[in-house]
């Protein structure tokens, strides 16, 4: 008897969407892509051509596809704010739950997300934060976990998307939650993984601007921002964001700590080709987010479907993803309103001293 594979299904087709679904379909042995599903006409086409001739059932209304006979788990890759209730209604059909980042734009919403977890523990719920499946960012982790730097206390990270003039992340704004939100939250897990994920925040301060995309104002939005977030416990996250750079998909990770530092792709490249030319040598860098992570994500399929079908611990708790749009949600109203937001240890907030 041939082992067991875990039948998974997949909605939204989108830009990340095409690319679970691939993964799963392709690059992840021990699971079978069973179906998918979009409302999307042009989503659907492009399925037609590259996941139905290989046995995948195509729907366009997800309920239908949770009822799809042997589905075991769900992998959600829509319109984040989507993500929440379709994750909830996985769960309630008792599927095992992948949800690209964030849970939801909402820190409520994010934590109905968590709570229903808890009432099916069989289930695996996990939010896919894909750096922590990549193999530096895991190389630096455990060389920082073994004490080689002494105690981290400054992290700097930093997202940097490629100018795309088409406008997607004006239109794309409406609905992200913000740049620090939708941008950074990856640079908050990773702070959140480094420090310890019950780090506790006690205070976040944000500033930015609009370079080169004056009209992400309209949706309270920037296509530069820095935020600083100070934790309890002598520690401190800087974070960059950007949608303007030229040259390619800049993101990269310094932790400083007591003894030492680690560093994470400061100089980013595509490879080792080094190019000679009558200027100088140079290296390309990758061009998008995908280029740069891609092998993390195929390891974060791989690695889900094992702790489904192994009864496995998932890797990360469901309720830091609720403290990253916590901490991403009080940078952005920073980033607005341009004041510094206060927590006290509890978490609550405090009003800001009057001087």
């Amino acid at each position: 008897m041939p082992p067991a594979k875990l039948k998974v299904g997949c909605v939204g087709l989108g830009r990340m969407g095409k690319r679970h679904a691939e993964h799963f379909l392709n690059r992840t042995p021990r699971a079978e892509l069973v179906a998918s599903c979009s409302p999307d006409d042009t989503e659907l086409q492009w399925a037609k051509q590259h996941l139905e001739p290989f046995g995948v059932t195509l729907y366009k209304d997800y309920a239908e596809m949770l009822r799809h006979e042997g589905l075991q788990a769900v992998v959600i890759s829509t319109v984040t704010t989507m993500h929440a209730e379709q994750a909830i209604r996985a769960m309630e059909a008792n599927k095992h739950v992948l949800c690209e980042k964030p849970l939801s734009t909402s820190v409520e919403i994010s934590q109905t997300v968590v709570d229903a977890a808890k009432k099916k523990p069989h289930l695996k719920v996990m939010c896919g934060f894909s750096r922590r499946f990549d193999s530096s960012y895991r190389d630096a982790w455990n060389k920082m976990d073994a004490g080689m730097i002494g105690r981290p206390s400054i992290f700097r990270s930093q997202t940097c998307d490629k100018l795309d003039p088409s406008g997607f992340f004006v239109a794309y704004a409406k609905f992200s939650g913000g740049i620090f939100v939708d941008c950074s939250i990856h640079d908050i897990d990773l702070a959140l993984w480094f420090f310890g994920q019950d780090s506790m925040v006690k205070s976040v301060a944000a500033s930015g601007i609009t370079a080169v995309q004056p009209d992400l104002r309209k949706h309270n939005d920037r296509d530069n921002a820095v935020g600083i977030v100070e934790f309890y416990g002598g520690k401190i996250a800087y974070f960059y964001c950007s949608r303007m750079m030229t040259a390619g998909q800049e993101d990269s990770t310094e932790v400083i700590g007591t003894e030492g530092k680690l560093t994470i792709n400061m100089q980013p490249q595509m490879n080792l080709v080094n190019i000679y030319e009558p200027m100088g040598v140079r290296r390309e860098i990758p061009g998008t987010y995908y280029d740069r992570f891609e092998h993390a994500f195929v390891t974060e399929a791989n690695e889900f479907t094992a702790i489904c079908l192994d009864d496995g611990r998932v890797p990360m708790k469901l309720t830091g993803a609720v403290q990253a749009v916590k901490i991403g949600s009080a940078l952005q109203e920073s980033l607005i309103s341009g004041s510094k937001i206060r927590f006290d240890k509890t978490g609550r907030r405090v009003e800001n001293p009057r001087l």
